[in-house]
């Protein structure tokens, strides 16, 4: 009995160590997929071929900031509306 018992769990494992296996190479090769999509100029890669972050201007940067403290108020606003309606 107890033999039958480890033999169903060993299949079992290595199933699920297959599925994480395979889970992991399809969401590696989707990240190289997602690097050869962004359509960099050719200057805009080091020579390495990482991106190479433009030079922002100072009103480019505050805008960006801007939107970052928006978005994260709304996401904060988001959680305490969520948190209300619990109850």
């Amino acid at each position: 009995m107890n033999q039958i018992i480890n033999m169903i769990i060993r299949q079992v494992m290595n199933q699920l160590i297959r599925r994480g296996v395979n889970a992991g190479f399809d969401k590696a090769g989707q990240m190289g997929q997602r690097r050869q999509q962004q359509n960099l100029p050719p200057d805009a890669l080091d020579d390495y071929g990482n991106p190479v972050q433009p030079q922002l201007t100072p009103e480019e940067r505050r805008q960006q900031r801007h939107a970052r403290q928006q978005a994260r108020q709304q996401r904060q606003q988001m959680k305490a509306l969520r948190k209300m309606n619990r109850f």
